[in-house]
């Protein structure tokens, strides 16, 4: 029994013994790997400055503090300044005006009415718009407002009044647009003005076209229900109200069967025009009508003379427009003859270059300061519409003549000017290209239609 005690004991011991050896070894191993990490840590992060070795400055600063009195005066309601913004309405009178907007100021009242420059805010049409500035007890600081019109071509202008250290002050001075194109197109299915008003076109534009084409089209005759029409021109803006429009800077038309197109471009020292898609320019040496808009009503053929009751040659054609419609010189020339003749009454005669001349009959009055001698260019007022002479009724007679013998002017062939070359027509072509493809934007393409050959 004692040895098997002794055995089992040893056997236990053993047991025992092998036990606690697996396991010293394991948390031996476990701890030789902590260490060998621990090592590897030590190696690898930067040994850290000890903080207290730092060296420390101290920064001293005087701050200025804001002055509290000068920012309570800056609050105060008499530094502080209102704008405000009104259109010029029907009937408007000047206390009305001022009162919308703002302004309580007898002084600068007595002003605008007094001084000649600043008179010229009574003078604004309805719909111009007014900006004023004001302090809070409605002293008028400053008040502005554009004098431009949109029929007026020339510079837009603001007029300025401002109150200074002095008492108020005003000024005209220009005004900087903002330059905008336009595109607009339209059908004719009564007249050209009703299609540009369904269009929104101004009548300043519409009024452009019909000189452009003047010499292909005689707007009084030859316009058809359905005819189209494209168009591209300028408009001025100022801070975003409309001022003015300005030219056309490319217009197409469609008369018919056929099609009309000119853009504007300005040739290298010379003054600019306008000229069809191919280079040629549009301008011919006769306009085709010297009125606007007018019917013939008699042409260029035998007839019975309607006062002496006799078949003769009418050697003009007459164009019935209303007493007092506009003439225009049909060409650039030279006044000849500016009087009374017999049965012409009250007549102009133009020469022209070589041997050209034109007349102009029946007038009821010549233009302002029209003498013989003076020069005239295409376009040009020469006189108004009437019936004196052999007249039954207010009309134009109007005569073409080759070397003074008469001919029709509405067959008469008449060359352009001189086309295109060079430089000016490949910049010609990048302006008609660009042109070209607005026009296709602004109308659906119709393989139909043809480009009609100057």
């Amino acid at each position: 029994m004692v040895a098997i005690d002794k055995i089992l004991s040893l056997g236990s011991r053993g047991v025992l013994f092998l036990g606690a050896s697996r396991k010293n070894r394991i948390v031996s191993a476990s701890a030789v790997f902590l260490a060998l990490c621990a090592f590897g840590a030590a190696g690898v992060a930067p040994i850290a400055p000890d903080a207290a070795d730092l060296p420390v400055h101290s920064v001293v600063e005087n701050l200025a503090l804001p002055n509290l009195s000068e920012q309570i005066a800056g609050m105060t309601p008499s530094a502080q300044v209102f704008v405000s913004e009104e259109k010029v309405r029907p009937g408007d009178t000047l206390a009305a005006l001022m009162q919308r907007l703002g302004i309580d100021d007898n002084e600068a009242a007595n002003f605008i009415r007094s001084n000649a420059t600043a008179r010229g805010v009574l003078q604004l049409k309805a719909g111009k718009r007014i900006q004023a500035q004001t302090r809070a007890d409605g002293q008028l600081v400053q008040l502005s407002a554009a004098l431009d019109d949109a029929r007026d071509a020339g510079p837009a202008k603001n007029l300025i009044i401002t109150r200074e250290a002095d008492g108020l002050r005003a000024k005209v001075s220009a005004a900087a647009l903002e330059r905008r194109v336009e595109m607009r197109s339209g059908e004719i299915r009564s007249s050209l003005f009703a299609a540009t008003d369904a269009a929104q076109i101004p009548d300043v534009v519409a009024s452009q076209m019909v000189d452009m084409f003047s010499t292909e089209i005689d707007f009084g005759a030859d316009l058809r229900r359905g005819d189209r029409f494209n168009v591209v021109y300028e408009s001025f803006w100022q801070d975003g109200e409309f001022v003015r429009t300005g030219r056309i800077l490319a217009a197409e038309f469609r008369n018919g069967g056929d099609t009309y197109q000119t853009v504007w471009f300005e040739e290298a020292g010379k003054p600019g025009g306008y000229f069809s898609f191919d280079g040629k320019s549009l301008k011919k040496a006769f306009l085709k009508s010297p009125l606007e808009f007018t019917r013939i009503s008699s042409g260029f053929s035998m007839r019975m003379h309607p006062i002496l009751g006799q078949w003769k040659q009418h050697k003009g054609v007459d164009f019935a427009a209303p007493t007092g419609t506009p003439i225009r010189a049909s060409g650039d020339g030279t006044v000849e003859f500016v009087g009374t003749q017999s049965g012409y009454g009250n007549v102009v005669v133009l020469k022209h270059w070589s041997n050209y001349s034109t007349a102009y009959a029946h007038m009821s009055r010549f233009a302002s300061g029209l003498h013989k001698g003076d020069k005239i260019s295409q376009g040009e007022l020469i006189g108004y519409v009437g019936s004196t002479g052999w007249a039954t009724g207010p009309h134009l007679h109007y005569e073409f003549r080759v070397n003074n013998e008469p001919r029709d002017p509405l067959s008469i062939d008449i060359p352009n000017a001189q086309p295109l070359a060079g430089a000016d027509l490949q910049r010609f072509r990048k302006v008609a290209s660009d042109m070209s493809h607005r026009f296709a934007l602004m109308s659906p393409q119709d393989a139909s239609v043809q480009v009609a050959s100057k």
